[in-house]
């Protein structure tokens, strides 16, 4: 489950190292500051990971401490990931517009302060709220820390090295996301889940603003303001919308005027970008079948990856009365299969093609939650376990063969959007995920039946995927 810069890098590079070595930055840089750079970016990546899966083994108590119903638990989740991917293409190009490094060191100071309001919030709309900003920040450092690395390392040996580290350890960190959540939840409380990213962000910060030296600034590029306000508002709105399905009703007039607000304010949003002179989502990309498809691709895969992390986390701690530390360990092997899988997926690609692992990887995943289907209350933790890593393993499989075929489908100097364009993808499948899948278990329905159809869905979803890959990627 890695995720890619979000703007483009790659074509600046060439340029960027002439100018840096010219000035007599980056080249002079000892291999200690070098070295402390990749720590600070790493901090960066890591905190941002960490918050996408530590939550969800603490949602069942926060709404126990704070009162709400299973829609307020979505929120708490979904508020993150909404602003998460709603502003990274715009994050990245503010970092290009006025350097990296400042807007990196902002983007920190935001999630740092969000993380306290997290840690601190009195009541559930406070703590909503907070995520939200947490997302504003979190998509403020994955595109800037990328972007300062590729400055500090000009040597592109050095450079591949360095992003290995920087991704290993955000894989590692979305990994160890439930165990240790459930770990601090059980000696300190929720509210340490929050307050961990503290020291780690201030380490950050302190670290960037030493060590790390900025990037050249492009005075003329442009932020397409009115299309990421139309981005935010209809991504929130359908959101918005498939919650208060779940617990309203589908038939409720608000809800049939959310699925019309998103509607209007999906194509004012494309009207926007194909009139922008530099849209943050250039829709000339989708003229390739091979984009289009693993984009698509992208998005079905966390619509049932993630929805069925949302309420997995709640059949263990509802249903099955497990303590966070226990949902974080019932958790750990699928999270290792997706770190397992993910370092031997290019060996995989090498022998079958990213097109065939591609699919490998979605067909895995369809049979376990096939294989999950007769899941109910009390089911024993060994009946599932062979299943949840099966999942994790058939997503972390497939995902860094998706984002090398996505990258390969465009030009090399619009590389760093291309893969913006995946990552914000897959964030919004997983707001749509923990949105749909947990209005279906918190439905009239019964949460038994609604884990079923959730279950359904997602090997639906997975399964067309797969067949989109296996006819729209070219066989290479």
């Amino acid at each position: 489950m890695k995720m890619s810069s979000p703007h483009h890098i790659q074509d600046a590079l060439p340029v960027a190292h002439a100018a840096a070595r010219a000035a007599g930055l980056p080249g002079q840089r000892s291999p200690l500051a070098r070295s402390l750079t990749l720590t600070a970016m790493s901090l960066g990546y890591v905190v941002v990971q960490l918050d996408v899966t530590i939550v969800n083994v603490a949602i069942n108590i926060i709404g126990n401490s704070l009162g709400g119903a299973l829609a307020d638990m979505q929120w708490i989740v979904n508020a993150y990931t909404i602003t998460f991917a709603a502003f990274i293409l715009t994050a990245g190009a503010l970092g290009d517009r006025i350097g990296a490094k400042r807007v990196f060191i902002l983007g920190f100071a935001i999630f740092v302060v969000a993380s306290l309001g997290c840690a601190l919030a009195p009541n559930l709309p406070v703590l909503i709220a907070a995520r939200l900003s947490q997302g504003i920040g979190a998509a403020i450092l994955v595109p800037n820390s990328l972007a300062l690395l590729n400055h500090a390392y000009p040597n592109e040996k050095e450079r591949h090295r360095a992003v290995g580290i920087w991704a290993a350890g955000a894989s590692f960190s979305l990994t160890a996301g439930p165990l240790v959540g459930g770990a601090l939840i059980a000696l300190v409380g929720w509210r340490s889940i929050f307050f961990i990213n503290l020291p780690l962000g201030l380490a950050g910060m302190w670290l960037t603003w030493r060590y790390a030296t900025e990037t050249t600034r492009s005075a003329n590029r442009t932020l397409d303001i009115p299309g990421q306000i139309l981005a935010a508002l209809a991504l929130g709105s359908l959101a918005g919308t498939l919650i208060e399905g779940g617990q309203r009703g589908w038939r409720d007039p608000l809800v049939d005027g959310g699925f019309a607000a998103f509607v209007a304010l999906g194509v004012l949003f494309v009207v926007a970008e194909l009139r922008s002179k530099a849209p943050m989502l250039p829709l000339s990309l989708f003229r390739s079948s091979t984009f289009r498809v693993t984009s698509l691709a992208g998005l079905l895969v966390n619509v049932g990856g993630y929805g069925l992390i949302f309420i997995l986390s709640l059949y263990f701690q509802r249903l099955n009365h497990y303590s966070p530390l226990a949902t974080g360990l019932a958790f750990a092997p699928m999270m290792a299969a997706v770190l397992a899988t993910n370092l031997i997926a290019a060996r995989v690609t090498a022998v079958l093609s990213a097109r065939l692992t591609i699919a490998a990887g979605l067909a895995i995943m369809a049979a376990s939650c096939i294989g999950l289907l007769w899941i109910q209350q009390g089911s024993g933790y060994a009946s599932l376990c062979a299943q949840l890593i099966a999942l994790g393993g058939g997503l972390g499989l497939l995902v860094p063969p998706l984002t090398s075929t996505l990258l390969g489908s465009v030009t090399k100097h619009r590389s760093g959007i291309a893969s913006g364009v995946l990552n914000a993808m897959r964030q919004t499948g997983s707001v749509l995920g923990v949105a749909l899948f947990g209005s279906l278990v918190g439905g009239s329905a019964g949460f038994i039946p609604g884990t079923h159809t959730a279950l359904g869905a997602a090997a639906a979803l997975t399964l067309i995927a797969m067949a989109a890959v296996m006819i729209g990627v070219r066989r290479r």
